[in-house]
């Protein structure tokens, strides 16, 4: 007789997945309350421990790393995260604040929690997801499973592509630092009455952010950077997706990522209305668009586009086999996105830090990100611009390799580094 396989705690998740999102979408109404003892059993944190593992990330305000962690022990870890959820001993801790530098000259504020943070938030994430995932509509892509940014910008082409001239680009000024918790507990309680993961919720909204020794706390927003954040995003601005179907849907359709949203409509008037019908939405919320990122654009002339996703929408002229002429919407990569992948490769490259790396070194690096935005950004419109990138690759390989071997004219270089580019498989984004 065969002895029984045993199942995973990934096997094990994937079921309980299941279940609890075959019950929410059988019943639209339903409040589940036996949820808190899911999240402490071991596999739910064992799986949560993986994904956080494989995420990687810096250390929270304990300056606990992943390497720490794996050598004290994962289990004895996991142990203890089950032992304090158990018992009702868990307290979050403040997230580390880290400034991120944008291109404007502005800092992007990211909230850095705790490893054990994030294993119980990711545990929570694992229970709650299938429940909201019932109810979250088919215009919202962002940070969603088996959801993508570019099936995002596929439903933007088309609709653009059945006559949506004009589109409404939304911008929520700091949509993160002011999300109202006490709106967003109240829709968490529209599905959740467990008051053990509601109060495990409210601990994560008030935990606050350490900066320079301080704790700041604040009634507002939920701290970016939580591995738990989307998903309370996606509750919150789900709200917002469900009212645009029920008042906004005549005047143009809507495709959202995370806080980023445009409504495609046909004509002007149908934006003007559109643009009013989110700004009251919004107001329901209490969130506020930004006043000069949020603007109404006119595709039909081909003379305006609008970027999104880090993709560059326009339309532009086109003609049939038989001659006729009609406008396609095309996209290819955002100026700001390719300034991204200039930026990182040089980041890279220039430093005299690095001339001790080998070539090897450079190709292994280089090759996963080349790959990465090959796959999302290569479009037969992105070409040129494509092509752009790679010579701009090859010459910064070619001045790190020319200053590694001391010499005064990188352009000599530029021979021997196709060789080896070509030797140890440079991958290329064309």
């Amino acid at each position: 007789m065969n002895a029984e396989r045993l199942t995973t705690p990934k096997e094990n998740v994937q079921q309980l997945q299941e279940k609890l999102g075959h019950a929410a979408k059988e019943n639209k109404k339903r409040r589940f309350h036996a949820l808190y003892d899911k999240i402490y059993r071991m596999d739910t944190l064992w799986e949560a421990w993986k994904r956080v593992r494989a995420n990687k990330g810096s250390a929270g305000i304990d300056g606990e790393t992943l390497a720490d962690i794996e050598k004290q022990g994962e289990y004895l870890f996991l142990y203890e995260c089950h032992q304090i959820l158990k018992e009702g001993k868990y307290h979050p801790q403040p997230v580390r604040r880290h400034y991120i530098p944008k291109k404007d000259g502005k800092q992007r504020p990211l909230g850095i929690p705790t490893i054990r943070d994030r294993v119980i938030q990711m545990a929570t994430k694992l229970v709650l997801e299938p429940i909201f995932e019932a109810d979250f509509q088919e215009s919202s892509f962002g940070f969603r499973p088996k959801r993508s940014a570019k099936q995002a910008l596929d439903r933007i082409r088309k609709a653009c592509n059945r006559k949506g001239n004009w589109v409404v680009d939304v911008d929520i000024q700091g949509y993160f630092d002011n999300i109202n918790q006490e709106k967003l507990m109240k829709l968490l309680e529209m599905r959740i009455s467990d008051r053990r993961i509601l109060k495990l919720a409210r601990k994560w909204l008030n935990a606050g952010v350490m900066e320079e020794g301080t704790v700041r706390r604040s009634d507002l927003g939920t701290p970016q950077g939580g591995v738990i954040s989307p998903l309370l995003a996606n509750i919150d601005l789900n709200y917002f997706d469900i009212l645009w179907e029920r008042y906004g849907s005549e005047f143009g359709e809507l495709t959202r990522y995370a806080d980023d949203l445009v409504i495609v409509c046909k004509t002007k008037k149908d934006a003007d209305r559109a643009y009013e019908r989110i700004r009251a939405i919004m107001d329901r919320l209490e969130l506020t668009l930004h006043p000069t990122k949020t603007r109404i654009v006119g595709l039909w002339t081909g003379e305006e586009g609008f970027d999104f996703l880090g993709m560059h929408h326009r339309k532009t002229k086109a003609e049939t086999s038989q001659g006729k002429v009609y406008y396609t919407t095309q996209q290819w990569l955002a100026r700001k996105a390719e300034e991204r992948i200039r930026e990182v490769v040089k980041e890279r490259l220039a430093p005299p830090n690095m001339r001790h790396k080998s070539f090897l070194e450079h190709v292994e690096w280089l090759n996963p990100k080349i790959q990465g935005w090959r796959n999302y950004y290569y479009t037969a419109y992105s070409q040129l611009k494509l092509a752009k990138l790679d010579w701009y690759i090859l010459q910064r390989l070619t001045r790190w390799y020319a200053k590694k071997r001391q010499r005064a004219r990188w352009m000599s270089s530029l021979q021997e580094v196709r060789f080896l580019s070509s030797q140890y498989g440079l991958k290329t984004l064309l």
